[in-house]
Parts: structure tokens; sequence; C-alpha cells
């Protein structure tokens, strides 16, 4: 399978290092990112969830109309609504975008941003009603007789949508997680399982853990897998590790002006987060690339880990990725439309080559391939 692409639809020009420049949706910004990503091969983009965020469902339909190629993946948390309701949003979404939309659902790994929305259960009881709720989702989307629903979390009865998704039998499902209740949940629903950067090792280890929860779940094919880097990328080595380090000291001034409304200090809670901060700890470089210092810079907050060098050493390092088992590759920089036409224009072709290459050579994949990446 042709590896794919994922970056950021942001809705404003503001990163870790930059505050914004203007409101927080702001329009003409949007789209200009959009078809930066559109315009220089990019496959997909994620329109991401935040408590006080722009929403980014009707962020979403805002580009659908106006782009025509690039696909959506919209994050959505099941604390702000119900599941009658989200699929019915998500397939009129599909019929605006013309069958172009995935779904990625999350949990929330923070007890404190959850309850900015009245969410109070426990970690566990959330990955057990994100479960519940998917498996509702793909219900409504799929049946054409009323149902009712007795679970844990959800209860109606006599439900059937009037409208459906364009793609058929419906449109994918993407999930992300590091815990085993992750791993449990998310194997068994989704059609993406999403991890964040981590060394090959380590992703090898976790890419076996979601293949092993997937067929405890009884699926006869594991959820294909994605994986996202911070990329710092420049036209020769030490160029790049200059731009490096001067992204982590910019990263480091912004916090130290105080923490984004979205994060709270101290340790994360959630395991992504946590096994971020355990590899910074352990070391700042991995591999061919890979840079912990961003992570370390952000306390691991979110996607953070970093792969710098020029575009063919990225290039190599994400192909290292590829070669484990990843199918789709998430990437997203610090100045979020250069670096979008930068990683666009210079890594993706290298890549999507290789990929060819390697593709009709019949090479093989998999975690079991790490010891002759890793060289």
């Amino acid at each position: 399978m042709p590896v794919e692409f994922l970056g950021i639809a942001a809705t404003n020009d503001g990163s870790e290092t930059t505050p914004r420049s203007g409101a927080a949706f702001d329009k003409d910004y949007t789209l200009r990112l959009a078809r930066a990503h559109e315009d220089t091969g990019w496959d997909r983009v994620l329109f991401a969830y935040g408590s006080g965020s722009p929403d980014p469902a009707t962020a979403a339909a805002y580009l659908a109309g106006r782009l025509d190629r690039l696909q959506l993946l919209l994050a959505h948390r099941p604390n702000v609504s119900q599941p009658t309701f989200a699929a019915r949003t998500f397939a009129t979404l599909d019929h605006i975008s013309e069958g172009r939309l995935t779904v990625h659902f999350i949990t929330g790994g923070n007890d404190h941003e959850q309850r900015r929305e009245g969410d109070t259960l426990t970690k566990d009881q959330r990955y057990a009603r994100t479960r519940e709720y998917i498996e509702i989702v793909k219900r409504i989307w799929t049946s054409r007789e009323p149902f009712d629903h007795e679970g844990e979390f959800y209860r109606f009865q006599d439900y059937v949508s009037d409208v459906f998704p364009v793609q058929q039998p419906r449109p994918g499902v993407s999930f992300g997680g590091s815990s085993a209740a992750a791993y449990a949940a998310g194997a068994a629903e989704a059609d993406v399982y999403c991890l964040w950067g981590e060394p090959l090792a380590s992703t090898a280890e976790q890419i076996t853990a979601v293949h092993e929860a997937a067929r405890a779940a009884g699926r006869a094919e594991p959820p294909r897998i994605q994986v996202a880097f911070r990329p710092v990328i420049a036209p020769t080595e030490e160029l790049a590790w200059e731009k490096a380090h001067r992204t982590v000291a910019a990263i480091r001034a912004r916090r130290g002006a105080g923490p984004a409304r979205h994060h709270r200090p101290g340790a994360p809670q959630n395991t992504g987060s946590q096994r971020l901060v355990a590899i910074a700890e352990a070391g700042e470089r991995y591999d061919r690339a890979l840079w912990t210092a961003t992570a370390a810079a952000t306390g691991g907050a979110g996607n953070s880990n970093a792969l710098v060098g020029t575009p063919e050493t990225v290039a190599r390092a994400l192909l290292d990725y590829y070669d484990l088992g990843v199918d789709i590759l998430s990437a997203r920089g610090y100045d979020l439309l250069a670096d979008a036409s930068d990683f666009g224009r210079h890594v993706i072709p290298l890549v999507r080559e290789e990929v060819a290459r390697r593709e009709a050579a019949g090479a093989p994949r998999g975690p079991q391939t790490l010891t002759a990446v890793s060289g």
C-alpha cells in the first residue's frame, strides 16, 4: 500500500514557538495553509480538537467546499455530543467533502482538560466510552433499519439516520493512545492506529502491542499504523541543527512566558506523553535523525519529537519507520505554512519514490525489519 502523509489544518498561525498573530479562527490563513498542503503533495490534514479552540467540524466543512483533493481527518471527543448526533454530522461532512472524511476519535488523556467540558470520567472509563461510541457511530452509518441500544454509557430506542456517508460502507476511523486500555479499544475498532514518534525500537514494540490487541479482539487484519513527528529540515546538516536549536530556544522562551491555556504544569497524565518524557530523559538523539529536545522542552506535550536534518536525511529516517510497517506519516513544523510547503516539496517526493521502488521489489516490512533499518 502506498505511503500517505498527514499534515495539520491549523486555524491560525500560532505554534509552540510563536504566538498567533490574529484571531483563533483566521479563515484566510486556514485556507492558505490547507492549499499549501494540497499543492505540495500531502494526502490529508488533521483538524485538531481543544476545549477552547474553534470547532474542527465547522472548519473542516469550510475547507471541504474549497479544496478539490485534500482529505480531511476530523478529531472528535465523545464527551461533547451524543453518538446519534455525531454520526449525522460526520455523514453530512462526508457529503460536503465528496467522500474525503476520516474521523479521529480522541479519548482524552488529561483530566483537567476533560473537566473543562464537564467530563468527569476516569481515563479507563473514557476508553470504554470511546469504544462504545465508535461502535454506535459505525452502526448508524451502515444501518438502514431502526435499532435500540442499551450500553454502559449510551441508551436510546428506535434510532435510524436519514443521512448516510458517501463512502461505503463507511468513512475510516482513526484512534490513538499508548496505554494498555488504548491498545484494547483502538485495536478493536480503528482502521488507523496513531502513535507519536518514538525511537525505532519502542515504535516496533508499540506496533506489536497493537497487532496483539487486534488479534485478541478477533480481527483478521490489524489497523494501519500512523506515526507523527516534528520535522526540522534545511539544505545542510549544519543548518538543520542550527535551526533545531533555535526552535528549542523559542519553545523554552515562550513557555517561560507562561504555559499555553490548554497545557497544565507538572508531569503529564497520559501514557503517550509520559513515554516521550522518559525517552527524552534517557537520551537526546536516536537512530538516524530523531531528536527529543523538542519533546523535553514542551514536557512531552502531544506530537513533539523532531526529525532533524537535510530532506534526504529526514526522508531516510521516515523510510525506516515505513519499513517497520508504518503506512501514514504525520508531520508538522513550527512555522506551519513555510514548513508544510518545504516538507511537501523536498521530503515527500523522496519518500514516495523510494516506497514505490521497494514495493516493486517486494521488500519485506514489519517490526522484524528493525535490525536492517537501524544500521
